[in-house]
């Protein structure tokens, strides 16, 4: 398991919360046939919320995880893996 601070570990949970929330509600706005504007809306604030979420991540893991591994001599495995990450994008 990753070390992540509890701050920010509870910053993650939260904004994946939140994100839910709002995927929750583009779900029944589709249910319910609302306009597809105010859907694509919704769906923005769903995707903008996980980019941020994402991003929080990503600052943790270099902070934490990457600084660890150079320290280590493990600088390279370490930059392969964030940038498998990103050719999956």
């Amino acid at each position: 398991m990753a070390y992540r601070p509890k701050d920010t570990h509870e910053r993650i949970v939260h904004r994946l919360k939140i994100a839910r929330g709002h995927l929750d509600k583009v779900i029944k706005m589709v249910e319910e046939d609302t306009y597809c504007i105010d859907v694509m809306h919704q769906m923005q604030a769903v995707e903008a919320g996980l980019n941020e979420t994402g991003n929080l991540l990503l600052e943790n893991h270099l902070k934490c995880c990457v600084a660890s591994a150079i320290k280590k001599g493990n600088a390279d495995k370490s930059i392969a893996e964030i940038m498998e990450v990103f050719k999956k994008k």
